[in-house]
């Protein structure tokens, strides 16, 4: 394997059109096939050169598939792609209502060990950010290929809160867990 890797996209690397929407069962066996060929165990006995490019290329072939396999994630790239900055440690939705449902879904989280059955309730909350998650996702992938790169920005904005709200319930739910077991 040359050091082309290293210069290529992450879609370009897997073989992959760049779009939002993407095969993952053919990014994972296509992750597997770069692996084989360029893992470090592979030149144990080469020079020293050999050994660093085997580095690189591993981990940047990590960096791909990791980006790739997150929907947030990958929708980043691909703004990054069409040169579009996202500064999203400093930049947050505009979008009023959205917030408040935020506000009011972490309150009810704070509240939900007093619930009767915390963890169904915590089941429901998934299954709530599941779905504002796949709207959000089907809505990104269209404004996108729109070529709508504003519209696009704000989307995954909201994809990063929903994101953020499901480690939390998967947090609790395994604190909850590990409390009634």
């Amino acid at each position: 394997m040359s050091g082309d890797i290293l210069s290529s996209n992450f879609f370009e690397l897997f073989e992959v059109p760049a779009a939002y929407e993407v095969d993952l069962d053919l990014i994972q066996q296509r992750y597997r096939d770069l692996q084989k060929a360029v893992h470090p165990d592979k030149f144990v006995n080469g020079s020293d050169q050999e050994k660093r490019i085997s580095m690189q290329q591993t981990s940047w072939i990590n960096e791909a598939f990791n980006t790739l396999r997150q929907p947030v994630e990958r929708a980043i790239y691909l703004l990054k792609l069409k040169g579009v900055d996202l500064n999203l440690e400093n930049e947050t939705t505009m979008d009023a209502v959205f917030l408040m449902e935020q506000m009011e879904m972490r309150e009810a989280l704070s509240e939900v060990r007093s619930n009767d059955d915390p963890l169904a309730s915590l089941d429901d909350f998934s299954a709530q950010l599941k779905n504002k998650m796949k709207h959000m996702t089907e809505s990104f992938s269209e404004v996108y290929g729109k070529d709508q790169l504003d519209d696009a920005k704000e989307l995954i904005r909201k994809m990063q809160f929903l994101q953020k709200a499901k480690n939390e319930v998967d947090e609790l739910s395994a604190k909850i867990e590990d409390e009634l077991f």
